[in-house]
């Protein structure tokens, strides 16, 4: 009987820790797409006044934000496919991956639906979409720019010989640099999540797929490389 107490006891407590952690990356991706897509829909608004480097840093604020704010709860992963990434190499339970995306996508529409409400269907949402709809160019560079933003995540956030405290500034920074040469060209989204809710909200799935598929081969790529330059993961733990 006791053993079973027991059993039922952790039980609830890993419930318990997973819907915190899972409401962690809801209200952190909610402010990703409520800040980023809410500052694309603001400078269309007042004639560019934002601007898109304005946007840019805005993304890379709220970012590393969440990060300083969100880690030490969840990790604050606010992206499937970093959760995805973090999983195939081994640093993520498995029981925790749908929760985490189901909240980052529920959090990620949230933000959309309360942009609507505020604003109106203003710039399209906010939503990511190739120029020109060159839908090939914009797959290959949505993978890159996710490559090379979990490459940052992985070297600066869970290898344990990076400089302590820096990972939100420079996962942040990554993020802002990506938007601001690569954001005219894609959306540079690098995050399916954020692109599905206004595209959802906004009814605008052209080419939506490979905001998708995009940048979760690139979070893998990035985790097939970090595992060969950090000897199978065995020197960063």
């Amino acid at each position: 009987m006791d053993s079973r107490v027991k059993k039922h006891s952790r039980l609830q407590l890993l419930g318990s820790l997973c819907k915190r952690e899972a409401v962690a990356e809801g209200i952190g991706t909610f402010s990703l797409v409520f800040a980023g897509t809410g500052a694309v829909m603001v400078n269309a608004m007042v004639d560019g006044n934002v601007t898109h480097l304005g946007i840019s840093f805005i993304f890379g604020a709220v970012v590393a934000a969440m990060i300083y704010c969100l880690g030490h709860i969840s990790g604050a992963h606010l992206n499937p496919a970093v959760t995805l990434a973090f999983w195939t190499s081994g640093f993520f339970p498995r029981r925790l991956v749908i929760p985490y995306i189901l909240a980052q996508i529920i959090g990620a529409i949230s933000a959309s639906v309360l942009l609507l409400v505020s604003l109106g269907e203003v710039a399209n949402m906010g939503a990511t979409l190739p120029l020109n709809d060159n839908w090939l160019q914009s797959f290959v560079l949505e993978l890159v720019l996710t490559f090379i933003l979990m490459f940052v995540i992985f070297g600066s956030g869970l290898d344990r010989r990076a400089p302590v405290g820096f990972a939100g500034l420079a996962i942040g920074l990554t993020v802002a640099m990506e938007a601001a040469f690569m954001g005219p060209i894609t959306g540079a989204s690098m995050n399916p999540a954020r692109s599905f809710a206004p595209a959802l909200v906004g009814g605008i799935w052209q080419y939506h797929w490979l905001y998708w598929v995009a940048p979760i081969m690139g979070a893998q790529l990035a985790g097939i490389i970090y595992r060969y330059l950090s000897n199978g993961f065995r020197d960063i733990k």
